[in-house]
């Protein structure tokens, strides 16, 4: 199954634009491009020159957007590994991911977020004899925990989420908790800014070290900061940005890139980390 990237060049000018608290005016006076331009852009149509002129302005890579406008940032194609497993669910107008991470010699699970439907977790819960010992959380956003309570009571397994945010049923871990599944070690780093406890677990033991990050950065883009936009932006560079490069970033929406794919062209972060 391929999955679209989650934004387009629109989508992170704009959210770029709000997180700063950059009007439509403001933007082409200090960029130089015009009004029409710039509504141009909102409008999906972009060139070279607008934003070129606006990428700086936004603190956005102008190399990275004119890639993504021109269709050659293309979604991660990324190998089966064995005790990953990754599913795509409806909800509402949007899909949203939730994951499974499992010790193939012990068969210990965790499921991380439940997407809108767990059914097909569960299945594969079921077809791979594995025994969920943790149900973690990214954050208590009601996408990714549609389907909690039926996860919950089908594994009898324990909720986990950040101490900064709540959800039915879960019990609070603070930030550097590091949890075990059989040969795994799961490690907790705060990811805030879109959510307020918003978390990214760092898994090793697996043929390549992964993040699951919920809604903290996307492939080419990331979550909206709807609490902090600029600790959303330090929190990515610091905690994931920052992880070996063949880690495969596992997103909340969207498709899974790696981090060295990202760094090349997410235009949220136009200085290399």
């Amino acid at each position: 199954m391929t999955i679209p990237l989650e934004d387009n060049v629109s989508d992170i000018v704009g959210k770029a634009q709000r997180g700063l608290r950059i009007s439509d005016s403001q933007l082409a006076e200090k960029s130089g491009a015009t009004a029409e331009q710039i509504r141009a852009v909102r409008d999906g149509k972009f060139d070279h020159e607008s934003l070129t002129r606006i990428a700086p302005v936004l603190q956005l890579d102008a190399r990275a957007l004119l890639d993504l406008a021109s269709g050659q940032w293309e979604p991660e194609k990324i190998d089966v590994i064995n005790g990953l497993a990754h599913f795509n669910t409806k909800y509402h107008d949007m899909t949203v991911n939730a994951y499974l991470v499992w010790d193939a010699e012990s068969k210990e699970a965790a499921a991380v977020d439940t997407g809108a439907d767990c059914s097909e977790m569960l299945k594969r819960i079921e077809t791979e004899d594995l025994r969920v010992k943790f149900i973690l959380l990214t954050h208590a956003h009601p996408d990714h925990i549609a389907d909690l309570d039926r996860l919950r009571k089908k594994t009898n397994a324990p909720i986990f989420i950040s101490e900064r945010e709540s959800a039915s049923g879960a019990q609070s871990f603070a930030e550097g908790k590091h949890f075990y599944l059989g040969k795994l070690e799961i490690e907790t780093r705060l990811t805030w800014g879109h959510s307020l406890g918003g978390t990214t677990f760092v898994v090793t033991g697996l043929a390549h070290p992964v993040a699951i990050v919920g809604d903290s950065i996307f492939a080419g883009s990331m979550g909206c900061g709807g609490v902090s936009y600029a600790n959303a932006v330090r929190n990515n560079r610091a905690q994931i940005l920052t992880l070996p490069a063949d880690t495969i970033i596992c997103p909340g929406h969207g498709p899974l890139p790696t981090v060295a794919k990202d760094k090349k062209h997410n235009p949220f972060f136009p200085v290399r980390v």
